[in-house]
């Protein structure tokens, strides 16, 4: 089992990162192989809509993204986690998740077959739903002290998972968290993060 954690943050040790990290501590005591990736940490461009990527399937960008595409087809399962920045997702994750446009062609227009068996194998063509279907999960803080924002964050988080066949299995939302540490405070929070990690693990979500 591998899962894969996405941090969307651009704050190193913040809420977000914290969360992301006890959801693949609860993994890892499964048994699962966990990797995480700082989205931060990465140079890559956003999709420049050159449409080069319409008849390979293939982003013709080469950047910090490339190697990036094995590793989300060929996870299990994904955890992103990531704050509100002016009521959605922060810049460097809606970034990521447009350079997939790529994997969007793949599978609606080009009927690939890629993310099964060998996700970063060659590309056979056939039905894209055959494809296994894998877990994905979403966590987010917001500074603001009510849930109104969670909602339109999740809606690109949505497209991304099913673009690359994962079932958005799960989600952890917390409100009035603006400084960094804050979600230590919140009763409960770490330890649910914890627990979403070892279910996505266990297979059961």
């Amino acid at each position: 089992m591998k899962i894969l954690g996405v941090l969307g943050s651009p704050r190193k040790n913040g809420n977000s990162d914290l969360l992301l990290d006890e959801a693949l501590k609860g993994a890892r005591s499964k048994g699962a192989q966990v990797e995480k990736i700082c989205l931060y940490d990465l140079n890559f461009k956003a999709c420049i809509a050159c449409n080069g990527c319409d008849n390979t399937g293939e982003c013709v960008l080469k950047d910090d993204m490339t190697p990036l595409y094995d590793k989300l087809r060929a996870a299990d399962g994904i955890i992103i986690a990531a704050p509100i920045y002016f009521a959605g997702i922060p810049a460097q994750l809606k970034a990521m998740i447009d350079r997939c446009q790529s994997e969007w062609v793949a599978k609606y227009v080009l009927k690939s077959g890629r993310q099964s068996g060998d996700r970063s194998g060659p590309v056979t063509i056939f039905p894209s739903d055959l494809s296994p279907r894998r877990s994905g999960a979403f966590m987010s803080v917001s500074g603001f002290k009510r849930n109104i924002f969670f909602e339109a964050a999740k809606k690109p988080i949505e497209a991304f998972f099913k673009t690359m066949n994962i079932d958005f299995s799960d989600e952890l939302f917390f409100a009035g968290v603006e400084n960094k540490g804050d979600i230590k405070n919140i009763k409960g929070a770490l330890e649910k993060a914890c627990n979403l990690g070892v279910e996505i693990a266990k297979g059961d979500l």
